[in-house]
Order: structure tokens, then sequence, then C-alpha cells
């Protein structure tokens, strides 16, 4: 088939190569504006755009698919579908109908739990096991199209979620192939999605991700993990936010009565109480600075006994 391709961030790529060396012929790359970043907010490419461009295949970077030149421009393309993996925006009623076969869209959860932009970073902020992976035909509500296929995936003990998303990626982009084969079959069956059973994943917030250290364990590792990388839960340590990114298994000798927020190093491992057990911290990033083992800034910080996070609501904003 004649495919569009629709995506944006690093996420996509895995599906986009793989479509690329499927039997299918992507005729174009849709994608976002470019979008200032770095310090130096210079305008950049999306790393989708980046690698069609070096791939040779036409961009379309289009600041609305409402205009209708712009869906004529994609008339004009002739596609039997389109792929997408998170372009960003939604699709309006005139431009989904322009593919023979619609716009199919792999999403990051098992639809209808997690619709939204966030599916993976909720599914861990939840405290779940297992999520998955799901293949559908787009309509014009949010997540909400029939069904093509789906796929489980265990979600690790110390699994963040941006290592759960990169996993995904990678995964999914075979099931959005084999939906695209079926597509051109005709032996795709669409189930219809249980709108009772749904559960919004909404973006992500910098106010949400601060951690609140008098929580169960089992939850403090669940919003941790589901913070990392973006935004990073965060926390304060001398009046300075710090972001802690990542955990990992405590040692069997850790102290079982540290209280919440109180940190104790020994030499391989930085403890941390919460509201039942000490968790132990993996990564994090003190304000400022580059992620950094948390052992090593243990060391550095030379931690006395008493040593705790101190969560104060009025830390100064310029060191944030």
């Amino acid at each position: 088939m004649r495919l569009i391709f629709a995506g944006t961030p690093a996420t996509a790529l895995p599906s986009l190569r793989a479509l690329l060396d499927s039997r299918h012929e992507v005729i174009a790359v849709l994608t976002r504006a470019d979008a200032p970043s770095g310090r130096g907010r210079r305008l950049t490419p999306s790393p989708v755009k980046a690698f069609a461009l070096e791939a040779g295949i036409p961009v379309l970077t289009p600041s609305s698919l409402r205009d209708e030149q712009v869906q004529q421009q994609l008339r004009d393309l002739a596609p039997d579908a389109a792929a997408v993996v998170a372009y960003g925006a939604l699709i309006p009623g005139p431009v989904l109908e322009i593919p023979t076969h619609g716009w199919v869209n792999l999403h990051f959860s098992l639809l209808p739990e997690w619709r939204g932009a966030a599916p993976a970073q909720r599914a861990v902020l939840a405290g779940a096991d297992a999520t998955g992976m799901t293949v559908f035909r787009l309509d014009e509500g949010l997540d909400t199209g029939d069904v093509i296929a789906t796929r489980r995936r265990p979600i690790g003990a110390y699994e963040t979620a941006g290592q759960l998303l990169e996993g995904m990626a990678q995964e999914g982009a075979s099931l959005l192939c084999e939906a695209m084969d079926a597509l051109e079959d005709g032996t795709a069956a669409f189930t219809s999605q249980d709108d009772a059973a749904a559960t919004h994943a909404a973006k992500l917030s910098t106010a949400e991700a601060r951690i609140d250290w008098t929580l169960p364990a089992a939850q403090v590792s669940a919003h941790i993990r589901g913070m990392s990388p973006d935004p990073g839960a965060w926390t304060h340590w001398q009046g300075s936010r710090m972001k802690v990114l990542g955990l990992e298994a405590a040692p069997a000798a850790a102290p079982a009565d540290l209280p919440p927020g109180s940190l104790h190093a020994t030499k391989r491992h930085l403890l941390v109480g919460t509201g039942t057990h000490p968790l132990a911290i993996a990564q994090l990033a003190p304000a400022g600075k580059r992620p950094m083992r948390g052992a090593d800034w243990a060391r550095g910080a030379a931690l006395d006994e008493h040593a705790a996070f101190d969560d104060h609501t009025d830390a100064p904003e310029e060191k944030r």
C-alpha cells in the first residue's frame, strides 16, 4: 500500500523504519512543525522530520490539518492508508476520509485503558504490572476508534515510563506492520471499544510530579518511575529542587525504620524513607546538574545521620 506516516517524537521512529522495510511504500511523512529547543531556543526539527529528510522522504509540517490547501495536498498523494504514531494532534474528519483504508494508529496502552497523551506514564503511575499496545483505526474521538490488534507487555518492578515507552515503541512497530498487512489483505478484524471501561491519560505536569515521601513505598515507587524522565519526580534538597529519576533493589540490610524523606547512604546505595519501607535511589539530578548515580551523589554530599530531603513548598524559583 501507499502510506502516509504521521509521527513526531523519537518514539515514532521504530515504526517508520519498520514500514520502510516492509512491503508497503511510505510516500510522505507528516510531522509537527519545527519547535524551539535547548537553552538557545533554536528551532529544531522533530526526530521524525530529521530522519525522513535524511532518508529522502517528502515531509509535510502543516500548522493545521483544517487548511483546505493542506487537505488537497494530502488528496493529491492518493494514499491507500495512513499510519500514525504519536503525531501530536487530532486528525479532522475530512482528512480521516482521504486514505482508502483510513488512518491507523499505534497507541501505547490496551485501549480503552489510558486514552490520551501519556498512556505509558499513567499505567506506571497507577502501579500496574502490565500494559500493552493497540493498533486501531482513528475516528474523530480521542483514541476511540475500532481496534485492529493488541499486544500485552509487562512492566518491570524498577522500569521507568521512559524505558517502558522505548520498549513498546520497538515492539509496537511489528504490530503496526502486521495490521497494515492485514488491511491490504482484507483480513483485518475490527472490534469496537467499551467506552464504559475507558480511562484518561492526561499529560503530566511539573506540579503533579512532586514526591510525597509519607506515602507507602509502592506508591512512591510508581510515582518516581511514572514521572521519569519527564517531567521528573522532584523533591527538595537544601532549598533547591532535586529530581529523582530511577530506583533499584534495596540491599537486604537496609534499615526498616527510616522516616519518610530521611536519607541513609551505604557504599553502593542511597536509601530514602517512605511511609512504609525504604527505597533505593538509582539515579537523581541535583538542580542545574546532569543525572548521576544516587550513591555517587551521596558520597559527594557527605550525608550525616540527620540527612533528609527538606520538602518545602517555598523553595527559591531560580534554583529549580
